[in-house]
């Protein structure tokens, strides 16, 4: 017997959805009004930055010959079908959690559709302090980072709560 898909974290991926809508039209914007490499200062700490990556988080491998292209989109499809498979099997009301599943998917396809559709992933928000300069990154990067985050968060706050809904006192788990 299978269980509604409402009832599961699946109910949450309305989020990935979102976050891929927001994270590639926002890429969009960046190619469609600046020329590779160009910055425009937002704020005294934050540009916009068009920049590629060819690899991963803060460049990893970016100069590796263009394999890592495809090592790092089939990452990101083992990862959110694994994501998705737990998302099925969590409780939609395990809202943290879901949230992050949903939060890691929308980012991981973000990035893979820039790598599949441009070869290299668009990056456009620059962090800097006078000589010091956090790497380029985009808001899928932002919404796997405060996914994982979250996940991290929710491993630290749930082992009591999943302790006291395990035995409702009568010695039957809920």
């Amino acid at each position: 017997m299978t269980k509604p898909l409402v009832s599961t974290g699946l109910r949450w991926l309305w989020l990935a959805v979102l976050v891929i809508a927001v994270d590639l039209g926002s890429k969009q914007w960046v190619m469609s009004h600046f020329y590779l490499g160009e910055s425009l200062p937002v704020i005294p700490f934050l540009s916009f930055t068009y920049a590629h990556n060819p690899g991963a988080a803060f460049s990893f491998l970016a100069d590796s010959g263009g394999w890592q292209r495809w090592f790092f989109a089939a990452i990101a499809v083992l990862v959110c079908i694994a994501l998705l498979v737990m998302m099925y099997r969590t409780s939609a009301k395990a809202k943290l959690l879901n949230i992050a599943y949903a939060l890691i998917i929308g980012g991981a396809l973000g990035n893979l559709f820039d790598r599949m559709v441009h070869g290299v992933v668009i990056d456009f928000l620059h962090f800097h302090v006078g000589d010091w300069s956090f790497p380029i990154f985009n808001l899928a990067d932002t919404a796997i980072c405060i996914g994982a985050a979250a996940v991290i968060l929710e491993g630290f706050l749930s082992p009591s709560e999943k302790k006291g809904k395990e035995n409702d006192g009568t010695g039957e788990k809920q």
